[in-house]
Parts: C-alpha cells; sequence; structure tokens
C-alpha cells in the first residue's frame, strides 16, 4: 500500500474516531451532575494539562513563541469559547444531547453570515441559499412545539444558538492568526477559560464525588485532549470533501447517544430537519474556493 494512501486512511481513522467520541460529551455532562461553570471549569483545567503534553510531545512552539497580536487573538478567542462551552452545556440540561448538538450544528453557516457582514467575505447567491436551507432545517428540527411562548426548551434552545454564535467569532478569529498551531490555540482557550470561570463560583473538589470526578476528567481529557489531538493531526492530511462528510458523525453519534442511553428518540421532521442542515453543511463546505487539502487546521470542534 502507498504510504500516502496508509496516511490518508489513518487520518480518515482519527477524524471519524475523533467526531464519534464527541457525540459522547453530553452523556458525560449529564453523568457528571455538575452545574454548566463547574463542568466546563474542570473542563479547562484536565483539558490545558492533556493539551500541554500534547503540545510538548509534538514539538510545537511554546506560548512564549507567539506575538503580542498572536496572543492577544487567541486570548480572545479563549474568552468566547469558554462562553461556548458553558452555553452548550446549560442547552444539553434544558433540551437533551441530541437537540442541542443539532441546533448548535448551526455555527458554520453563522461564520458565513458573520464573515460576509463583518469582514467582507465573499457571499454569493447559492451559498446564500444554502444558508436559508440550513435555517429551515434548524425550524424543522427544533419544532413549534419547542419554541412555543413558556416553553421551558425555549432556554435550551437560546443558549445552543447562543454557544454557536460565539464559536463562530472563534472560527473568524483563528483565521485571522498566524503561526499559531491548533493545538497551541486550545491551550491557550484552557488556561484562559479556567481563571474567568473561577470568578464565577465552580464547586470545590471537596463537594464532587469520586465518580463525578471520573465523568469530569472525561470531558477534558477525553473530549478536549484526546478528541481535538485527533482532530488537529487529521484535518491537514484530508480532502475538504471527506472532512465535510465526517464532521457529521458527531451530530449522528450525538443523536445515537441520546437514543439509546436516554430514550430520546427524533420525530420524524426532526430527522428530515437533520437532514437539510447536513444537506446544507455540505453545499456551503464543499462550494468554498480552496485547495484539496487545508492549508492549517482551524479550530477543532466547538463542543
Amino acid at each position: 500500500m502507498p504510504a500516502s494512501v496508509a496516511t490518508s486512511r489513518r487520518a480518515v481513522l482519527e477524524l471519524a474516531t475523533g467526531n464519534l467520541l464527541l457525540g459522547t460529551l453530553g452523556m458525560f455532562v449529564v453523568e457528571s451532575g455538575q452545574d454548566p461553570v463547574t463542568v466546563v471549569f474542570y473542563r479547562c483545567l484536565f483539558g490545558a494539562a492533556a493539551m500541554a503534553l500534547y503540545c510538548r510531545h509534538a514539538g510545537l512552539p511554546g506560548l512564549r513563541a507567539m506575538t503580542r497580536r498572536a496572543a492577544l487573538l487567541a486570548v480572545l478567542t479563549g474568552v468566547f469559547m469558554a462562553g461556548n462551552w458553558v452555553l452548550f452545556t446549560a442547552a444539553l440540561g434544558h433540551v437533551g444531547i441530541a437537540l442541542a448538538t443539532i441546533v448548535f450544528h448551526i455555527q458554520p453557516f453563522l461564520v458565513v453570515l458573520l464573515g460576509a457582514l463583518v469582514f467582507g467575505e465573499g457571499l454569493s447567491v447559492v451559498r446564500l441559499a444554502w444558508v436559508a436551507l440550513a435555517f429551515g432545517g434548524l425550524l424543522a428540527a427544533i419544532g413549534p412545539e419547542v419554541m412555543a411562548p413558556g416553553e421551558p426548551a425555549a432556554v435550551g434552545i437560546a443558549c445552543a444558538l447562543g454557544g454557536a454564535f460565539l464559536y463562530a467569532w472563534v472560527t473568524l478569529i483563528a483565521r485571522r492568526l498566524t503561526g499559531v498551531p491548533g493545538p497551541t490555540l486550545t491551550l491557550v482557550q484552557c488556561l484562559v477559560g479556567a481563571p474567568l470561570l473561577l470568578v464565577l463560583g465552580p464547586a470545590a473538589p471537596a463537594e464532587i464525588g469520586a465518580a463525578q470526578w471520573g465523568w469530569l476528567a472525561g470531558i477534558g481529557l477525553i473530549h478536549t485532549g484526546l478528541v481535538y489531538a485527533l482532530v488537529y493531526g487529521a484535518v491537514p492530511r484530508l480532502a475538504t470533501p471527506v472532512i465535510a462528510v465526517l464532521t457529521f458523525l458527531y451530530p449522528a453519534s450525538a443523536v445515537a447517544v441520546d437514543a439509546v442511553v436516554y430514550g430520546r428518540l427524533v420525530e420524524p421532521a426532526q430527522i428530515a430537519g437533520i437532514g437539510l442542515i447536513v444537506l446544507a453543511g455540505l453545499g456551503v463546505t464543499l462550494g468554498r474556493p480552496a485547495g484539496r487539502r487545508a492549508a492549517r487546521p482551524g479550530p477543532a470542534p466547538g463542543t
């Protein structure tokens, strides 16, 4: 087997594994039994330790190698990422794993819209049509009964959309960072998020049970350290169409976990909405003018 083929197959396996693992994030959050601030605070602590080890093992440039501009932008992404993680975690408690994950995956289309409105990035009629289709799919996936006035689930939808909005900014800012590898950026984000969330009063270590520590550690070590390392390592070695398809293993995995573990099944209308979002995502991604392979890894999945 040619080395290039073997490398590509390994990258496909790594990216697929990373996205499938991400689908189990919601289960770890629910089983930890902690509030969103506590979950994300310890995620940042465990995640920072994991990413620091990975960066050292991979021989990536240290934080001192960053320019002042790059450091400021990286810190800003850390603020947005911490907010995104808290909002997404809150959404899980209100609407469940499947729906929160589906709603969050509107973020690529927010990137397109914000990029056009704020940074003057090109927005063709075709791409705008894909974005409109995605939001139509989102409405179908949510369902009118969920968004009815006074419906508690509306809070969860708002949290998921808020998290997607913040992560869209992480993506847009990261595009303007040069010379900062993805794992290093994630390390900075964890280092920024921990003190920010400490101010909000996460649960003290003595208040957390032994079993709960296992779930919290898993969120930081698996869903931040391992998953982000897999995604960052795989993306530069794969063609854009492959990346676009494999990315949707994450929401598919989340839907499966919610159904198998918690018995929450998606309705036919929601399945149709998911299909529209997936179709629109492929249309936007594959219609982007770019080279065959990604020049550098962008942000890993925001959740």
